[in-house]
């Protein structure tokens, strides 16, 4: 199944439909008016599904007009076409699919991967893809194929958010089964009805798929969203030094979280009796992929105070659904939990929260454990007694499984968090000031470590690529926002924030050699910014049209 969201045909169509409207409506229709009727009609949907779907036809029938308004209004827009909506969209994708988007490749196309990626009709333009498996969507489990949407989503934001051109994207969801009965049991899934191929079969079929990828597509780079943690991490491992990929759950997730607790931490330790910088601990309530991906990431914070690995390591402490992790706990630990496992603590097992914080008392609390308010008034009461300034991160999405609402987390501290979720909350009024949530949202960073990637034509993605990403969103903030006590620069201004992190990607990979594009080593920090800018695609403006005074 094989069709892009913003095919020639479609723009084509957009083109004959605005003719056919000049012709039939000479006098009163513009495009102008039109972008604003269609706003309207938009926000005349009383559900964001509801809305979700609108947008969905409109890309289909005005790609240019719907990237428009995606552009203009992304406050609006973002928490539709991606968290939280997003997260309704694939539940309910096989109920609402409307027309084929992006590709799906299924276990049935094993040993012709690369005819069925031949069929793409813009092989030429394609230089970002996102790949899904649909077995871990957000926080929602396994959907199979109903993941498509976490693609086409990631790839809109990549659109508005880093200028790429919508003709250069491929959403690519992998259906290799799915084991939710609800699913197999639909009869209208989209998918295969089997339960997920075995490891093994997942394995060939994964290294057929992306050589396949390289063969077709030279010139692209992959993102790997939603795979399950074992997977997300292991392929990773396989592919990172082989291909032109990263995971955005691990390396994204890690990378937003690192740039705000780094303003965070820097805020905390300069308020009256905070700590020093050294002395933060960071307690991380979720070891998937992302928790222990971000902390991986978090410990960059630490080493780059000049502290070893092993001091580092120290500073963090991880909690999973049976309490603290910590060597010799009965039962084992997964692969993936054993680098943070604590070998300082050899007592009985710590499985309340607030327990673990008596013991562990950290200056951080970041959550990634989709456990929807699990961060309770006394858990928040318990960190700002810790703390001048409590770090408190509830990052799981959508928001229907975030740990800690913002609101609460204001009133509980008594305005004292410092506070970034993972969806959007509104401001809120507390003793007579306003407090403006931050937002530990990845498409800060994944559309500039994109952008700054195909534009340097790295061969690879390093690790110090998605650590410089993290450094340069860090440093983004205007003084204005550094003022008002934010940890994440305004979403309005994720253009800017897209070409600096371009900037530090792109000279990172300069540093390590792994660049294409050397023209670009000639350029100043300047020069180079600006051309990021320049080369990111905006959707033309609605004009309004010549009316020929005489028919």
């Amino acid at each position: 199944m094989a069709q892009s969201s913003t095919t020639k045909e479609g723009v084509a169509g957009a083109r004959q439909a605005s003719q056919g409207e000049l012709g039939y409506f000479k006098t009163n229709f513009d495009r102008v008016n039109h972008a604003q009727r269609t706003l309207q009609q938009l926000r005349s949907h009383s559900t964001p599904l509801d809305k979700y779907v609108f947008l969905s036809g409109l890309k289909a029938r005005d790609p240019k007009l719907f990237y428009h308004l995606l552009s203009q209004n992304l406050a609006e827009f973002t928490p539709l076409v991606y968290t939280p909506t997003i997260g309704a969209a694939c539940q309910n994708y096989s109920k609402i699919y409307q027309r084929p988007e992006g590709l799906v490749i299924s276990y049935k196309d094993k040993g012709r991967i690369k005819d069925v990626l031949q069929s793409w009709p813009y092989k030429e333009k394609a230089r970002i893809a996102v790949v899904t498996d649909g077995s871990r969507i957000l926080g929602l489990g396994d959907l199979g194929v109903n993941g498509l949407p976490i693609s086409l989503g990631k790839l809109d934001l990549y659109i508005a958010g880093a200028g790429i051109r919508p003709l250069s994207t491929l959403p690519i969801c992998l259906d290799v089964g799915t084991n939710t009965e609800v699913h197999l049991n639909d009869p209208l899934y989209l998918g295969l009805r089997q339960t997920r191929i075995s490891p093994n079969e997942m394995k060939e079929f994964m290294q057929e798929f992306m050589q396949a990828m390289r063969e077709v597509f030279p010139k692209l780079l992959v993102q790997f969203e939603d795979f399950s943690t074992d997977n997300a991490f292991y392929y990773l491992d396989q592919f990172r030094n082989r291909y032109r990929c990263f995971n955005d759950d691990i390396q994204g997730t890690g990378s937003v979280i690192l740039a705000g607790f780094h303003n965070a931490a820097h805020i905390a330790s300069s308020a009256p009796q905070g700590p020093d910088p050294r002395d933060h601990k960071v307690l991380f309530y979720g070891a998937g992929s992302a928790g222990i991906g971000v902390a991986k990431q978090v410990m960059s914070y630490f080493l780059n105070l000049g502290m070893s690995e092993e001091e580092a390591k120290a500073r963090i402490w991880t909690v999973d659904s049976k309490g603290l992790i910590y060597q010799g706990r009965s039962g084992g630990l997964y692969k993936h939990k054993e680098y943070f496992a604590r070998r300082d603590y050899s007592g009985p097992p710590i499985k309340s929260l607030l327990k673990i914080i008596d013991y562990v008392k950290p200056t951080a609390l970041l959550g990634l454990s989709t456990q929807k308010n699990a961060f309770t008034s006394d858990i928040v009461t318990r960190m700002t007694e810790l703390n001048p300034r409590p770090i408190i991160f509830p990052l799981s999405n959508p928001s229907s499984l975030c740990e800690l609402e913002f609101s609460d987390a204001v009133k509980w501290s008594k305005g004292q968090v410092l506070y970034a979720s993972g969806s959007p909350y509104g401001n809120v009024e507390f003793e007579g000031k306003t407090y403006e949530p931050g937002q530990g949202n990845n498409m800060y960073v994944f559309p500039g470590i994109g952008l700054g990637t195909i534009l340097s034509s790295a061969n690879r993605v390093t690790s110090k690529m998605i650590e410089r990403a993290a450094i340069s969103l860090a440093g983004s903030l205007t003084e204005e926002e550094k003022q008002a006590g934010l940890i994440y620069p305004r979403l309005e201004r994720i253009r800017d924030v897209s070409a600096e992190i371009a900037l530090g990607v792109i000279r990172q990979a300069q540093e390590e050699g792994v660049d294409g594009a050397k023209r670009l080593r000639d350029l100043d920090d300047t020069g180079l910014r600006n051309y990021a800018r320049e080369k990111m695609w905006n959707p033309p403006q609605p004009i309004a049209p010549v009316i020929p005074s005489k028919l």
